[in-house]
């Protein structure tokens, strides 16, 4: 996202909301770990209940990284 692109959601969404998608495996809720790919599920869950007022989503690459293909898959 392009500077310019993020201050538009800015001033559109009045919003500074920024959500950091730092998905611990270890940590997501029982009702994901049956999905084909459980961090995407959960992480789509999450962007889905914030895309209203979130302007921008983060990554913690790391997080990701740890789990080899799967994780960058995710």
């Amino acid at each position: 996202m392009k500077r310019n692109e993020l201050v538009k959601n800015i001033f559109r969404k009045n919003s500074f909301l920024c959500v950091g998608l730092d998905t611990d495996v270890s940590l997501i809720p029982k009702q994901f770990l049956s999905a084909p790919d459980p961090a995407f599920e959960f992480n789509k869950t999450i962007v889905d209940a914030t895309r209203n007022d979130c302007v921008a989503y983060k990554l913690n690459i790391a997080f990701y990284e740890s789990r080899g293909i799967a994780g960058w898959k995710s």
